[in-house]
């Protein structure tokens, strides 16, 4: 794959420069720039940055569930939680095809994995290499999609041949390339086309017509459509089964504080809705840069909040028989834990349940465990990120932080 970047005409502009200095006298040295904030840390106030608050950081290669505290982990009465594989470094994105396969995405490498059992064992093996941030996995009717940092390929018939996968087919080329929250995921929509995010390039700005946004693309005529803006940083979506209306959470902007704003869970009602950032963020804090003169009355509230900086991640509707008849059409919901708060919550998985109205009737943990000690540096020694339902009823939880996949089941009793 070709990249996009600067670099080749920044090293020709250095070259040029050199041989320019070589024939002229050097002029004054200009007084140093200081260099921009990486993107986490735009918008950071002073006090804030008292706090030596930053990212937490997976570990590269992952590491063997042999070595990690699993038996601290925790599910509901009658629930069991193990591990299903691990050795997938910065496991993410997990989708299943047709004949089993679990295919894994990641973020901060270039592979995508595949998952497959034969004779009671299983085994991870890379089948796509040299990938763009390939977050997002989606397997629909044969076809693999992955949707890298600024495209969205397709690999038709890819289960049939996993050892020589098929070359692939590109369905948009050419999306934002932003510094940060440029890593996708993807949901297949009850109209045949595929949704995804495209978050805001930084902590907060005025992003562009296509940013902060959910987008629509049709797979096979690569016709791009933006679904719904204000909303920034939606790393997780699902259809509800009933409504077919598109649910999804998303990341609040940072440095207003640890407490606010909060993280939120919401829905697409109708196309071209807004749902606030940067002006209104969780539905009823304005920005105190770009919030001057609106009012968040302007924007769709969040349908739920869930709390601030708990960075909510993948989601999915329950639609199993193995599970008790109450989790059916409810949402799982992992939740990656908060880095910029001194008082560190999530690292979790909840339950959350609707009403008749569609508003949160409750919300209780799923599978917890993970956070150790929440003011310690790391706090957890695992954060989960997205939930897949198997065949079987039973549900995996991908952890990026350790490179592992648990599997959540249930006896009846």
């Amino acid at each position: 794959m070709k990249l996009r970047t600067a670099l080749p005409a920044a090293a020709l502009l250095a070259i040029a420069a050199g041989l320019a200095q070589a024939q002229t006298a050097a002029p004054a040295a200009a007084p140093a720039t200081p260099s921009a904030p990486p993107p986490w840390q735009q918008g950071m106030t002073p006090e804030l940055a008292k706090a030596n608050l930053h990212p937490l950081v997976g570990h590269v290669t992952g590491r063997p569930a042999s070595d990690l505290p699993i038996k601290n982990l925790k599910v509901p009465a009658g629930f069991k939680v193990e591990v299903w594989v691990d050795g997938i470094p910065d496991a993410r994105s997990l989708t299943l095809g047709d004949k089993g396969t679990v295919f894994v995405g990641n973020r901060l490498q270039n592979n995508v994995y595949a998952v497959t059992e034969k004779d009671g064992k299983r085994e991870a093996k890379v089948i796509l290499k040299d990938l763009n941030a390939p977050n997002g996995v989606l397997f629909h009717k044969g076809t693999l999609f992955v949707a890298e940092r600024e495209r969205i390929l397709r690999y038709d018939g890819i289960e049939d041949n996993l050892a020589s996968p098929p070359a692939p087919k590109v369905v948009i080329d050419g999306l934002p390339q932003q510094p940060g929250h440029f890593w996708k995921v993807l949901a297949m929509g009850p109209d045949g086309k595929l949704y995804f995010n495209i978050g805001s390039p930084q902590n907060i700005t005025m992003p562009s017509y296509i940013q902060a946004a959910i987008m629509r693309v049709d797979p096979n005529t690569g016709v791009l459509e933006t679904y719904s803006t204000g909303i920034r940083n939606s790393v997780g979506m699902d259809f509800d089964p009933r409504t077919k209306k598109l649910w999804f959470t998303s990341n609040a902007r940072d440095w207003l504080g640890e407490d606010s704003p909060a993280d939120i869970l919401s829905v697409v009602s109708f196309k071209g809705e807004q749902h606030g950032f940067p002006y209104c963020h969780q539905g009823d804090m304005l920005d105190p840069i770009y919030g001057k003169g609106r009012t968040c009355a302007e924007f769709t509230p969040p349908v739920h909040k869930l709390g601030p900086h708990i960075a909510p991640l993948g989601m999915r509707f329950y639609t199993g028989n193995m599970f008790p008849a109450s989790y059916k059409n409810t949402m799982l919901i992992a939740q990656h834990g908060s880095w910029n708060k001194t008082v560190k919550h999530g690292y979790n998985v909840i339950h959350v349940t609707l009403d008749a109205k569609g508003k949160v009737a409750k919300s209780e943990p799923f599978l917890e465990g993970f956070l150790t000690d929440d003011k310690a540096d790391p706090p957890m020694w695992g954060r989960p990120v997205d939930v897949q339902q198997m065949k079987d009823g039973s549900v995996l939880v991908s952890d990026d932080y350790n490179g592992i996949i648990y599997r959540v089941s249930y006896a009846k009793k």
